[in-house]
């Protein structure tokens, strides 16, 4: 199946950028939708299956593979939109599929390969495509995002890459070469500890990148800012769970060995740094979508701070990781909305939504709700899995540091938002707001029920393949 469907989405990117004038630009993405739906399927009945030896159904590849599928039908429909009000020239809209269809394949193939350096090879396709779509509107500011994100992904793979060297080394000590992760796992015990705390910092600091961790968090929060909303709802929701399976497959392997606890410690020191780099900037920011962009590192955060306390404390950081997916990339879809309403990107040119466009004033309140793990968030659940967590170990300092950081956040989060919704612009002019229709939330209310549904009743499907997930975990 992986065969088939890497080999259409080629024709249908292919087609796309080379013979727009002369093909329906929209049936290619459909045709491509369709094989992503199909692919889907198939990995969730084939669980466990290998093909073409590097790609396997495994239960945490295929739990990302659902949730990306589910947001790329928004995506779609959300880019339609987005083209059709900015009348996007041809060539630009074919680029701008093109790009979108070959990182949604880069995505989920990296989500399935069973081998480190192939999800290595799919990281760096989804830099190449992703800064396409940084570059769509081709001005100055979409320019020096284009390059910001090209130049820290590159940094970032070359030390992926130099982890896997070092990570060969270690192998070698271990009489053997073969860098799946499932030979990994076997020969974890005898893997040289020298070498394997090398790869381990240098993989987990390269993934930091996609992830949105500290140290190479910026090149994500100008990549957010400066894309369409609707690819930077893929780049802030689903993109980073690309460099969360880097780490959690790397991760698996050396939480077996004796530096496991070593490993803890360094993610837990690396969480608490994203957090307060986060609380930092989101106090000062001024642009919306760099907003969600920070909102989307301090929430990484959370994920891998759960990692490093065990398996009851992964069980929460993948379930989190998945409802932040649908939030967040509800969140970007209704920037859309308010780009319409007020032109403008900046906070302080935004307020009184409610009064413009009261059904989607609401819908931001819900998303709000959401992001911050307020109930009725989904989110609330896998936060207080976490912090019990915490308590049941005796890190009550832990506890402590993050719950101000967090409290802080969401107050500044907050602020901001009720902002926008309640509090009347200084200078009014609503003759000149358009009419939204109310359906133009339909997927982000869909989504954000979709994350609580998660949170309060997750479905028992979900529950046994993270387990099994899990289970690599130490």
């Amino acid at each position: 199946m992986i065969l088939y469907y890497l080999a259409l989405t080629v024709i249908c990117v292919l087609t796309i950028a080379l013979f727009h004038r002369k093909v329906d630009v929209g049936f290619m993405v459909y045709l491509f939708v369709g094989a992503q739906l199909a692919l889907t399927v198939h990995a969730c009945a084939n669980l466990h299956e290998t093909e073409l030896v590097y790609f396997s159904y495994d239960a945490i590849g295929v739990i990302l593979l659902v949730v990306l599928s589910i947001v790329t039908i928004p995506a779609i429909i959300h880019s339609r939109i987005y083209m059709d009000r900015h009348r996007t020239s041809p060539s630009a809209r074919a680029t701008y599929y093109s790009s979108l269809l070959l990182l949604i394949m880069a995505m989920s193939l990296g989500y399935l390969a069973n081998h480190i350096a192939m999800t290595w090879v799919f990281t760096e396709i989804t830099t190449l495509s992703a800064a396409m779509l940084v570059y769509h509107h081709r001005n100055k500011l979409a320019l020096e995002g284009t390059w910001k994100y090209i130049f820290v992904c590159a940094i970032s793979v070359t030390f992926i890459f130099i982890g896997i060297l070092f990570l060969s080394l270690s192998l070698m000590h271990a009489g053997s070469n073969d860098l799946s992760y499932a030979n990994l796992l076997n020969n974890s015990a005898n893997l040289d500890v020298f070498w394997l705390k090398l790869a381990f910092i240098f993989i987990f600091t390269g993934y930091t990148a996609k992830m949105g961790l500290f140290p190479m968090f910026t090149a994500g929060i100008d990549a957010k800012d400066k894309a369409p909303s609707p690819a930077g709802a893929l780049l802030a929701a689903v993109l980073v769970n690309l460099g969360f399976i880097g780490i959690f497959r790397s991760y698996s392997i050396v939480s077996n060995t004796s530096v496991g606890q070593w490993s803890r410690i360094f993610m837990i020191a690396v969480a608490l740094i994203t957090l307060f780099v986060a609380t930092a900037y989101m106090i000062k920011v001024r642009n919306i979508k760099r907003l969600l962009a920070y909102s989307g590192i301090e929430q990484m955060a959370i994920v891998i701070l759960g990692m490093a306390l065990g398996r009851v404390g992964c069980y929460a950081a993948i379930l989190h990781l998945v409802m932040h997916s649908f939030i967040k990339s509800g969140l970007f879809f209704h920037l859309g909305q308010l780009f319409r309403v007020y032109k403008s990107k900046m906070i302080e040119n935004m307020g009184g939504y409610f009064s413009y466009n009261p059904f989607g004033a609401l819908v931001l309140l819900l998303g709000l709700f959401c992001i911050t793990a307020i109930p009725p968030s989904g989110l609330f659940i896998s936060e207080f899995m976490i912090f019990k967590t915490m308590i049941a170990s005796g890190q009550y300092w832990l506890f402590a540091v993050v719950a101000l950081l967090l409290t802080v956040l969401i107050w500044a989060f907050a602020r901001i938002i009720f902002r926008i919704v309640f509090i009347p612009q200084e200078t009014e002019n609503k003759i000149d707001t358009p009419h939204i229709s109310p359906w133009e939330s339909a997927t982000q209310i869909v989504l954000f029920l979709l994350a609580i549904y998660i949170g309060y009743g997750t479905p028992s499907i979900l529950v046994n393949l993270i387990n099994e997930a899990i289970t690599v975990i130490s």
